[in-house]
């Protein structure tokens, strides 16, 4: 047994000998490797936290090192932070004496927060370095951030009370609200919010409400961005009047856009960056107009509930990948020109609980991965989740001409009546091309799709030739069969303002000779 001890001991003793010499550091000799020598933050909005980036630096050398200081060139009063090898706290903004072992790497994250008075005045870029070692062995690491000035509307906090404002009704009918605040006519900061201004860009944080009464209007060129879990609503007597025009530059200048506030490139398709416009039940008293808006990554782009006032004309719009639904109506009043919806989790245009609808000329493409999304979907009822009985409304009309619906699935084109027979449900598809593969004939006898098989009208399946639906570009090219298959639906003009002449193809746009790949 001593024996066993001793061996034991000895054993111990080398082993503790063995990792003192594992860790002899040397001091670093400027040899040290970058993932990149510079470090380019994408845009951010003055005094709103970046996105979190990554540099990783490299001992390529057989020897473990110690590098004496890493630090922020601008020291204290820099608006960079950063953690190195999963160190924060630092005295003075210098970490000190970061061992690196040999052969290996280390990580080092990069944030910035900054105001637009931070940035140099000509080119809004805020710069600054990240230092490694001083005197005859710095290496640095640049980084670069452009400041984007901005309005702001966001719900005031007093004493962690934040600002609410109603969004609709509980189950027991009691009013729900979320964060937001009515806009206003003399804001400190922002002037006259119902007339947005288009010298700099909007970002919103909670709801900007319209109130009972207020109009507000957005011109050409005006651009927004909705944080997580934010948007617009205008509540019942409000009214929304989007007045943007054709542009004739790759820039958009006369173009509306609503958006999330990432400006990084990875989020620019990103869907569910933020919530939705609302147009509640009630609302539009001076009738609701949208022209030439662009939408993109909301969890529903449009919302719009039984409003109020003549149809709502929608002209020249698109709406791009979100996660829930493009166009969602309820028992509302739309005439649509010129749509491009394309990519929903559930539908790009579902409208649903009745209403009135004519859409002329657009394009409603769905190729979300499921099997359950659809492009189009119309119905005029919901089941009452207590009773299990149906609650129906009238389908005044809902007039599809000259449009495309299409996507991934076999069956893109969902029409649900109610089994109230008292209540109206018409529906008119005149001159379209449908996504409708019948594969297990599960509509075979169903009169509500027997429209599907009149060749004069339909252009069932076939060919469609998008341009590129990953990238939004729904352009159809000479081998679609959507071209010269429509008629004069008194729409002269596609979205992009090219004339509709002798031939009529269906959809947004003319057709055009796709460029050679």
């Amino acid at each position: 047994m001593r024996k066993l001890i001793y061996l034991f001991f000895v054993g111990l003793a080398i082993t503790l000998s063995s990792c003192r010499q594992d860790f002899v550091f040397e001091p670093s000799t400027g040899d040290l490797k970058f993932s990149r020598d510079t470090i380019y933050l994408d845009t951010v909005f003055a005094n709103i936290g970046s996105s979190t980036y990554t540099l990783k630096v490299y001992n390529r050398s057989n020897k473990d090192i110690k590098i004496p200081t890493i630090r922020l060139a601008k020291g204290v009063g820099s608006k960079y932070r950063m953690t190195v090898d999963g160190m924060t706290g630092f005295e003075n903004r210098v970490f000190r004496d970061v061992e690196l072992l040999a052969k290996d790497s280390m990580y080092i994250f990069i944030e910035t927060t900054a105001g637009i008075a931070d940035a140099n005045s000509t080119d809004f870029l805020y710069t600054d370095q990240i230092e490694f070692d001083s005197g005859a062995n710095l290496q640095k690491v640049e980084l670069v951030t452009l400041i984007q000035d901005a309005y702001f509307i966001f719900p005031n906090n007093v004493n962690g009370i934040i600002d609410q404002i109603p969004i609709g009704f509980n189950e027991d009918g009691t009013v729900l609200e979320t964060n937001g605040r009515n806009l206003s006519h003399n804001h400190p900061d922002n002037g006259d919010e119902y007339t947005f201004n288009t010298d700099k860009p909007y970002v919103v944080y909670g709801y900007a409400s319209v109130p009972n009464g207020e109009t507000l209007t957005i011109p050409g060129g005006a651009r927004v961005h909705f944080h997580a879990d934010s948007g617009l609503v205008v509540q019942q007597g409000g009214t929304l009047h989007i007045e943007g025009s054709l542009s004739s530059t790759a820039a958009l200048e006369n173009e509306v856009i609503f958006e999330g506030d990432r400006l990084e490139p990875s989020f620019s398709d990103v869907p569910g960056q933020w919530g939705t416009v609302y147009l509640r039940q009630g609302s539009g008293t001076n009738n609701h107009r949208i022209k030439n808006l662009t939408i993109k990554n909301a969890v529903i782009g449009l919302l719009i509930e039984n409003n109020t006032g003549t149809s709502m004309a929608i002209e020249n719009t698109q709406i791009y990948d979100c996660s829930n639904v493009g166009l969602l109506a309820r028992a509302a009043k739309i005439e649509g020109k010129n749509m491009v919806i394309n990519t929903a989790g559930v539908a790009t245009l579902a409208c649903t609980l009745g209403g009135s609808y004519e859409f002329k000329q657009c394009t409603f493409n769905n190729n979300w991965a499921s099997s359950k999304q659809v492009a189009v979907l119309v119905d005029n009822y919901y089941t009452d989740a207590n009773t299990n009985q149906q609650v129906a409304f009238d389908l005044i009309k809902a007039d599809f001409k000259n449009c495309i619906i299409f996507g991934g699935n076999q069956i893109e084109l969902l029409v649900n009546k109610s089994t109230d027979t008292s209540k109206q449900f018409n529906k008119l598809f005149s001159k379209c091309q449908i996504k409708f593969n019948n594969t297990n004939n599960q509509f075979t006898d169903n009169p509500d799709y027997a429209f599907i098989n009149d060749t004069n009208e339909i252009k069932k399946n076939g060919t469609v030739d998008f341009l590129d639906i990953n990238n939004n570009e729904l352009f159809i090219g000479a081998d679609s069969d959507a071209k010269g298959f429509g008629v004069d639906v008194g729409v002269p003009f596609d979205i992009l303002g090219n004339a509709r002449n002798l031939e009529f193809d269906l959809g947004a746009y003319n057709s055009i000779i796709f460029p050679a790949d």
